[in-house]
């Protein structure tokens, strides 16, 4: 930790130096110019006796980033050093340890041509067959260390080439990785005015030697995957279509290790269209995946309590495959969460499973002001509707075999189907309701009963200035099932532009067992300025699954205080 604040110093004291020369010497050298950010989330877990809880080996933990860039005319260079200590937090991948280079790159950027050497993010198409990205609070960074080239040799056409191996953790993984993207919009060409149309196409490969035989004989070491995708909108109206494919590959067991008899290929279609206009929208979104599971090495790395693999900290995914629900903001509403099941999961004979089907459609509409339901301020009103199943088909665990139909669904996974209602009714006053009901089929997901849920939230803020405001929400779910009834309410005060205060509970109340009877209960604040934001938590952290985008991570019981510290330059 040492390390990062003596460079955070450093780095501010060089950034200074260069803004004010370049204040004094700007009509005589450009020199460049440095940007970054240093971003530090720390936690000290404690022993909870009320939870049966001991804290672990190095309590005190924390994941540490600093990001320096370099910019001069069309180059720019770039490291992100990191640092895990004592340890990085807890469930996060445990290739993360120490201080080490998490990235490097040179870039070169012109009109027609861009060239990367060093590590890169790129993604195809929706990222179906491959996506390289980073997302801190998940713990996930997939760079690919290589080159990349995207050329730009007539206006609308985009072509960009990859190839390099996959970081995992501070290491690579050992798959190499070579591929394309070709990305066209043609609405210039056919002279659209009100319109817009593109196609596009990805390719990508990876390869691995494997040291095992295997049975089929158009198996190969190199696995290929393609895509074609298309967009096109009109006015207020607007769809896209993407196909995806997947070359014959080897199929992970129950055990998450490699089966030299069991050979699929894999593919997924994804379909989107939508009306949007002011004041209404509808959005549609449809996809079926089966057997997309693309990792840059085919068998998962154990880790060290014999249970967990790379997959729990999506590491070395080449895919990305999010889930396609509503992202809630209620605390009950995301204890039950759904996570996109792309992969063959033959858990017994009872549960077999080779990808999923389903979709979601959004609707918004706002009542315009002055009317019946608008009133003064206008009402605004939201749905959503999300529905997921496995595939259909004939399915055999031993020896492991499934042949799925295209059309139709299998065993329900999971539905979510969710109202909301936004109403201001004067300039200090704003509420909003928001009502849930989920099916959770907790069986197939991750064990045990099938869960059924009913929640309501209500929440108003009361303003009383433009930067002084209180918010109050109060939650409560009624359950069938697993850990039954919870009831929830947050307090957040916000003092001015600056500084904000939170406490927050969730109960468990009506669960079975009055030990687990919990109260999840946090306390923090936060500070910012400019660029810089300082936040406090204490409390306790409820297990289960912690998503953000739809990419999920599971999260062990904890209590303890945690410190994160972000600012950018």
């Amino acid at each position: 930790m040492k390390h990062f604040i003596l460079a955070l110093g450093c780095l501010t004291a060089v950034s200074v130096f260069a803004q004010e020369t370049t204040t004094e010497e700007k009509t005589k050298k450009d020199y460049g110019k440095v940007f970054g950010s240093f971003e530090s989330n720390a936690q000290w877990y404690l022993n909870d006796e009320g939870r049966g809880l001991m804290h672990p080996e190095d309590p005190i933990r924390s994941n540490n980033y600093l990001l320096v860039n370099y910019q001069y005319k069309g180059f720019t260079a770039g490291i992100q050093m990191e640092g895990y200590e004592g340890n990085a937090l807890l469930n996060y991948n445990p290739g993360y340890k120490g201080i080490n280079l998490g990235t490097a790159f040179v870039n070169y950027k012109s009109k027609y041509i861009e060239v990367t050497a060093g590590h890169f993010y790129e993604q195809f198409g929706s990222g179906i067959i491959f996506r390289a990205w980073e997302d801190r609070a998940l713990g996930i960074n997939t760079a690919v260390l290589g080159g990349k080239v995207i050329v730009r040799p007539v206006e609308d056409l985009r072509v960009t080439f990859i190839g390099g191996k996959q970081r995992s953790g501070f290491k690579l993984s050992d798959g190499f990785l070579a591929g394309s993207d070709l990305d066209w919009n043609l609405s210039n060409l056919l002279k659209f005015e009100e319109s817009d149309l593109s196609f596009g196409a990805s390719y990508i490969q990876r390869y691995e030697k494997l040291d095992i035989p295997v049975s089929d004989p158009d198996f190969n070491e190199t696995t290929r995957a393609y895509s074609g995708r298309v967009n096109f909108s009109h006015s207020s109206f607007y769809a896209s279509a993407e196909y995806d494919y997947k070359s014959k590959d080897v199929v992970l067991n129950a055990q998450n290790q490699i089966n030299p008899d069991f050979v699929k290929p894999g593919n997924a279609v994804l379909v989107n269209f939508g009306y949007s206009r002011k004041g209404l929208g509808v959005d549609a979104t449809l996809r079926r995946v089966e057997n997309m599971l693309f990792l840059s090495e085919r068998t998962p790395t154990p880790v060290g309590d014999g249970v967990s693999t790379s997959l729990n900290f999506n590491d070395k995914f080449i895919s990305y495959i999010p889930a396609l629900t509503k992202q809630h903001h209620s605390n009950l509403a995301n204890i039950y969460v759904y996570q996109a099941q792309a992969k063959v999961d033959f858990i017994d004979p009872t549960i077999l499973k080779a990808g999923e089907t389903g979709g979601q459609i959004d609707f918004f509409y706002q009542f315009d002001k002055g009317t019946a339901l608008g009133g003064k301020y206008g009402t605004k009103v939201s749905a959503n509707f999300a529905q997921w199943y496995n595939l259909p088909g004939t399915y055999r665990q031993n020896p492991a075999y499934y042949d799925t139909e295209f059309f139709g669904v299998g065993e329900k996974y999971f539905s979510d189907l969710n109202f909301e209602i936004d109403k201001k009714f004067s300039d200090k006053w704003h509420t909003a309701f928001y009502f849930v009901r989920q099916f959770y089929n907790k069986k197939w997901l991750e064990g045990g009963d099938a869960v059924r849920t009913h929640i309501v939230d209500a929440e108003v803020t009361y303003n009383f200035t433009s930067s002084r405001s209180l918010r109050i929400e109060a939650e409560h779910m009624w359950a069938d099932a697993d850990k039954k009834n919870w009831a929830s309410a947050t307090a957040e005060f916000s003092l001015n532009n600056h500084l904000s205060f939170y406490v927050w509970d969730m109960y468990n109340y009506g669960n079975d067992d009055e030990n687990f009877q919990t109260h999840y209960y946090n306390v923090g604040g936060a500070y910012r300025f400019k660029s810089t934001r300082i936040a406090m938590n204490y409390g306790r952290q409820r297990g289960g699954l912690v998503c953000v985008g739809g990419v999920c991570r599971f999260v062990p019981e904890s209590t303890g205080v945690s410190l994160s510290v972000s600012t950018a330059f």
